[in-house]
């Protein structure tokens, strides 16, 4: 089920990163055109992409609903931005003007829910990774009667299988019970991804944010620690923390929550969730329940996120709730 649109999700995200790595190349580059905390480049980058998918769904599968981070109102609020969506966009979709790049961002708007259909995006995931040049994300899913069962994980960047640092990137596609695999950006073999098979915590990596902020460092070493992991952490930025935990780079991913309070938005997990189930892992919150992602915008009744092989599950549950507990 769902090839079709498997390979649809995975063509889409396979054109944002082009798009993507164009806008990282020619602005972010140019450190000289940019002032501190200017994140003018990855709303450029988050607009386009969003606009160009939203619009491709729409014509592809206009009864679908669509759900995104981004809104047009960026656009009415600073006409340079809307100037420059407009360029990049044409660049790959003459046809469509400021209206029709308005609509499809307005399109993201979707509640999400239970019902029907909705395509999930997070145009670029990693805003810090991608302004530093590094590591970003273009994640894409699709969500059915609240389940994901297709998601398509970009990562421009990304090296090869055993590789640090930033690479020629890579595409990972999966749908519900056909496994995760994974593509060359550049082109080449597509081969199926598993995660790897470590059962002793000790030897596991665990990988977390390169911002302190997002991943909560002290706690994940204490965490780290009653596992017995000697290892260094394994840092990148945004859902490619999902991609190399699915070709086994690593055993273990934290996402704690921020507060008591806290939700993570569901297009910050719903592609990379899927990647990494079909690649043989599994992915709870702090509870150990499986994310639900019928409930809106928000995983609105669990915290936090651990992702693993699958064998260390319970292993790292366990540890999760000493240290948070203590």
């Amino acid at each position: 089920m769902y090839q079709t649109e498997t390979e649809f999700a995975r063509t889409l995200v396979a054109e944002a990163c082009t798009l993507t790595r164009r806008v990282q190349d020619e602005v972010v580059a140019n450190a000289d055109s940019l002032t501190k905390g200017d994140r003018s480049p990855v709303t450029l980058a988050d607009l386009t992409v969003q606009a160009v998918i939203g619009h491709r769904l729409a014509e592809r599968y206009p009864s679908d609903a669509f759900l995104a981070e981004e809104e047009s109102g960026s656009l009415d609020a600073s006409p340079a931005l809307a100037e420059k969506v407009e360029a990049l966009v044409s660049s790959v979709r003459p046809d469509l003007d400021r209206e029709a790049i308005t609509a499809a961002l307005d399109r993201g708007n979707h509640p999400g829910g239970p019902e029907g259909r909705h395509w999930v995006l997070d145009p670029v995931d990693g805003t810090k990774g991608f302004l530093r040049g590094q590591q970003y994300a273009i994640a894409l899913a699709l969500v059915d009667g609240g389940e994901v069962v297709v998601g398509a994980l970009g990562c421009p960047n990304l090296p090869a299988p055993g590789e640090r640092g930033n690479g020629d990137g890579w595409i990972f596609h999966a749908s519900r019970g056909s496994g995760a695999w994974a593509t060359p950006a550049s082109g080449g073999n597509t081969n199926q991804t598993a995660v790897d098979a470590i059962d002793d915590s000790s030897r596991a990596i665990v990988c977390e944010s390169v911002e302190a902020a997002h991943a909560a460092h002290s706690v994940q070493a204490g965490i780290a620690h009653r596992l017995g992991i000697a290892s260094e952490p394994y840092r990148i930025d945004s859902q490619c923390k999902y991609a190399v935990l699915a070709r086994g780079e690593a055993s273990i991913y934290l996402r704690l929550p921020r507060d008591e309070s806290y939700r993570e938005k569901v297009w910050d997990h719903a592609a990379g969730a899927i990647v990494i189930e079909e690649a043989g892992g599994r992915v709870s919150d702090l509870d150990g329940n499986a994310l639900d992602f019928s409930e809106g915008r928000r995983l609105a009744t669990g915290r936090g996120i651990i992702a693993t092989n699958g064998v260390l599950h319970d292993q790292v549950l366990e540890a999760c709730r000493a240290e948070l507990s203590g």
